[in-house]
C-alpha cells in the first residue's frame, strides 16, 4: 500500500483538498492518504516548511509526500519530483524543499507531464497526482521528465552569537506558534549547551521584565500561569506557559527577537 501525505495551505472549507483525494483514489489502487496540514496561512513557505520538516522523518521508507503551497509553476520555478532519504516528494521549486531539507537531496527531477486540463491553476491535482501515480506504481523517477542538479534556496535566518570580555550572547527569533501558543525559536539545544556549558545564563525577549534563568524539562516544572524555557521534541529552544498561551501574554510572535545572555 502506498503512503501518500498532503501538506497545503487550502484549508478545509472549499473543494480543493476533497478534489485532491478523489483524484489520488481513483488514480492509485491501493493507498492510504495522510494528512499533514492544511491550515498554514496561504503562500506561507517558511511556515510550511517548519510544519512539514518536523513531520515527514517520521514516515517509512518510500512514503510520497505532496506539498501544495504556492505550487503555481514557472520557467524559474517548475514542478519537481525529489528523492530524498528514502522518501519521495512533490511540489514546486520555490525554495521550501531548500528549507526543509537544508542540503542537497538525493535526486531531483523537473517534471514533464501533460496534464488534461488546459486550466493551469490547479496543479496540485492535475500534475502531482499522476507524478504519485507513477511513482506508487514503482516507476523510475527519471521518467518523470529531465534530471536536476539543484534546487532553489531561500535563507532561513541563523542565530548570531556576539561576545564581550564578560558575556556571550546567542539571539535567535520566534520561528513558530503552535495552537498552544508557545513560541518555538531557532535556536537549538545543541548551540544552547555548546556555549552555556554549566554558566549562569538568563533569556530574555521583547520588553519584558522578567527573565528565565533556567531550562524546564517539561510544563509541569513551574506551576500553573507560569512561564518557562525548554527544548521541545525536535531540540529547539520554546518559550512556554504552563496551560497558558506565551505568545499572547509575553508578546511573542513569528520574528519575536529571543536574546540569552551568558556569563562567560
Amino acid at each position: 500500500m502506498a503512503i501518500i501525505t498532503l501538506t497545503t495551505d487550502w484549508g478545509t472549507k472549499d473543494h480543493y483538498l476533497a478534489s485532491v483525494k478523489g483524484s489520488l483514489l481513483k488514480n492509485i489502487a491501493d493507498i492510504q492518504i495522510i494528512d499533514i496540514s492544511h491550515e498554514i496561512l496561504p503562500f506561507d513557505i517558511y511556515q510550511a516548511s517548519f510544519i512539514f520538516k518536523n513531520s515527514y522523518k517520521n514516515f517509512p521508507d518510500n512514503t510520497i509526500h505532496i506539498l501544495g503551497i504556492n505550487s503555481d509553476a514557472s520557467i524559474e520555478q517548475p514542478h519537481i519530483c525529489i528523492r530524498h532519504n528514502n522518501q519521495y516528494f512533490i511540489g514546486s521549486d520555490n525554495g521550501v524543499f531548500s528549507l526543509i531539507f537544508g542540503i542537497q537531496p538525493d535526486e531531483i527531477v523537473e517534471i514533464d507531464i501533460h496534464q488534461d486540463s488546459d486550466k493551469y491553476t490547479f496543479s496540485t491535482k492535475d500534475v502531482f497526482v499522476k507524478a504519485a501515480k507513477h511513482i506508487a506504481e514503482k516507476g523510475n523517477l527519471s521518467d518523470l521528465g529531465n534530471i536536476r542538479t539543484s534546487i532553489n534556496k531561500l535563507m532561513s535566518f541563523e542565530p548570531v552569537i556576539e561576545m564581550d570580555e564578560s558575556t556571550i550572547s546567542i539571539i535567535g527569533k520566534v520561528i513558530y506558534l503552535d495552537r498552544y501558543e508557545n513560541a518555538i525559536t531557532n535556536i537549538s539545544e545543541a548551540l544552547f549547551y555548546e556555549y552555556a556549558k554549566n554558566r549562569n545564563f538568563d533569556i530574555t525577549f521583547n520588553s519584558f521584565s522578567d527573565e528565565l534563568i533556567s531550562i524546564s524539562k517539561s510544563y509541569l516544572d513551574v506551576p500553573p500561569s507560569e512561564m518557562c524555557a525548554l527544548f521541545d521534541s525536535n531540540s529547539m529552544l520554546e518559550i512556554s506557559i504552563n496551560q497558558g498561551n506565551a505568545g499572547s501574554l509575553l508578546g511573542l510572535k513569528v520574528d519575536s527577537k529571543i536574546r540569552i545572555n551568558i556569563e562567560k
